[in-house]
């Protein structure tokens, strides 16, 4: 799933329906494997991007109401949307790539945790090409160096690995302060589940 996306009225509702129809389809279509680095980060990227945008337009619909379709013709109010998926994006993908690692060196012995670096900035790279902010992908990185300066992969899948991504939806999602202040815990949760159903995709199409 690409975040290459120009948002307006129409083409909101023909990205809804394929979210949706991809979250009813999912269980029956036969998933691919993870045997090798490269399908580790085709998976990193496409779950991050999924996640970072369901997560936010749920957030948007279920706070806006009857006012989310009509949001979408105020062209600030894109332009915030495009800042809040793009930053999300680059935390989901440090969280779950952290994760992803963490996890197959303790359960498998993969050892190339010196990868994590390359991992995250190949992906990066190809989402320039995609219209991911520069600004965004130089703090991306920034931080992602700062993280795993201190990472312990012994433990990182097992202590809060989503925590950053969860609160950078708060962060970043445009909603007044004092509408998000209201919604907080609902907001870290609602993504936290959402990222439960993906380690357990991730641990049924391990391979190594």
């Amino acid at each position: 799933m690409s975040l290459k996306y120009r948002f307006n009225i129409k083409d909101i509702k023909l990205e809804d329906f394929k979210v949706y129809l991809f979250s009813l389809l999912k269980a029956v279509i036969p998933k691919k494997k993870i045997k090798n680095i490269s399908d580790l980060k085709v998976f990193i990227q496409k779950k991050s991007a999924w996640i970072s945008q369901v997560t936010l337009f749920n957030y948007l619909k279920t706070r806006m109401g009857l006012k989310y379709v009509t949001m979408f013709d105020d062209e600030i109010f894109l332009s915030s949307i495009n800042k809040a998926k793009w930053n999300i994006y680059s935390v989901a993908l440090q969280d779950l790539t952290f994760y992803s690692l963490s996890y197959l060196k303790v359960f498998y012995g993969y050892d190339e945790i010196n990868k994590a670096n390359a991992v995250y900035e190949e992906i990066l790279k190809k989402e320039i090409e995609n219209g991911i902010p520069e600004e965004v992908a130089i703090k991306g990185k920034k931080i992602f160096n700062e993280r795993l300066e201190k990472i312990d992969w012994q433990t990182q899948y097992k202590s809060w690995p989503f925590n950053e991504s969860a609160l950078a939806l708060y962060e970043w999602a445009p909603i007044a302060d004092e509408l998000k202040t209201l919604d907080r815990k609902i907001v870290l949760n609602s993504m936290i589940l959402k990222w439960d159903n993906i380690t357990d995709e991730f641990k049924k199409l391990i391979k190594f």
